[in-house]
């Protein structure tokens, strides 16, 4: 008898970066930003070669990214944050895991108190 090989179950892991604030602020563009993803997301080591293993979608302010292969979240925060920093954006806004699956874009918190001044 030929032994059983397990085949390894597809799992495919969705994770959302939402970009609202900034780009109601018209800051940031989510269309550009998913080009930018789809461009620098490597593969294999290799960048351009997405194929159907990963899929970066936008939906309105919120851009999705599927992948059926092992991907990190923590992977999406660098681009993000390399992303913010070409855009010189990276002074005021902050990638923020707001649950298990989503990252977030937000301002910093400035305090502007006078007693501070003094």
């Amino acid at each position: 008898m030929a032994p059983k090989t397990k085949k390894a179950k597809k799992v495919q892991k969705k994770f959302v970066l939402d970009c609202t604030h900034p780009a109601e602020d018209k800051i940031l563009d989510p269309a550009e930003f998913a080009t930018y993803l789809n461009e620098r997301i490597k593969v294999g080591g290799k960048t351009g070669n997405l194929g159907t293993n990963v899929i970066v979608q936008r939906e309105g302010f919120k851009i999705n990214v599927l992948s059926d292969i092992p991907f990190s979240k923590r992977y999406l925060k660098y681009l993000t944050k390399k992303y913010l920093k070409r855009s010189n954006l990276r002074d005021w806004l902050r990638v923020v895991a707001s649950n298990a699956s989503t990252y977030e874009l937000r301002y910093f918190q400035i305090n502007q108190d006078d007693e501070e001044a003094e």
